[in-house]
């Protein structure tokens, strides 16, 4: 249970992320409902997770928690705070050589407990001109290990632009966070055709360009 300088502290970030990127929700869907869920999304900022988390209704993001690299978020005073303490953050080491134990473990233990996570399934930023990364397995494997947790894509846009790599100020700009249907493994469905299909329903939510007449 979160204490009173936590949940100030989620208070401030969610305001702060609102105020200056006036990000908004779209739910392609209906909202998600009570029991877990796991958020899958696009990856280009540090800030990605906030951004979804903020968006989510209030009763749902006090159970979800995202899953982050602890090299980055386990280092440093204040990246601990928010990654353990205010956002309560799974925290993955990803480097191999590094992990003492399945790096699934942590993450089934959430859902085991009614918890939804944020993941990304590039895992890393993504800093190219693409619109994607090739998608790691990891997404595949926990849909497959915890099937009562409902995969949900989530395409955030325009953060990557609000938050340019290098730079300590953010720049104003409309973000949105677009939530689509559900996207359950099939029975029998390989890992490959699962990814592929994950990824297609991912890139079908990001905006496309206009139209020039």
């Amino acid at each position: 249970m979160t204490g009173i300088v936590e949940r100030l502290a989620a208070a401030l970030v969610t305001g702060f992320a609102r105020a200056v990127t006036g990000v908004r929700g779209d739910w392609r869907d209906a909202p998600p409902g009570p029991g877990p869920h796991i958020y899958f999304a696009n990856h280009a900022s540090h800030g990605d997770f906030v951004l979804v988390w903020t968006v989510l209704p209030r009763v749902l993001r006090r159970t979800t928690r995202p899953v982050a690299g602890a090299d980055y978020w386990d280092t440093g005073a204040i990246r601990r705070f928010f990654g353990r303490r205010v956002f309560r953050a799974v925290l993955i080491d990803r480097r191999p050589e590094m992990r003492t134990g399945d790096p699934l473990e942590p993450l089934a233990a959430a859902i085991d407990s009614g918890q939804s996570l944020i993941l990304f399934p590039e895992g890393t930023r993504n800093l190219t001109e693409a619109k994607l990364l090739p998608f790691k397995s990891g997404l595949y494997h926990l849909a497959r290990l915890r099937p009562d947790a409902v995969p949900v894509p989530v395409w955030i846009e325009n953060l990557n632009r609000v938050m340019p790599k290098g730079e300590l100020v953010p720049i104003p700009l409309l973000c949105t966070v677009t939530f689509g249907a559900p996207l359950p493994v099939a029975a029998g469905e390989t890992k490959d055709a699962y990814l592929a299909r994950a990824r297609t329903a991912l890139l079908a939510l990001a905006p496309r360009p206009e139209a020039v007449s």
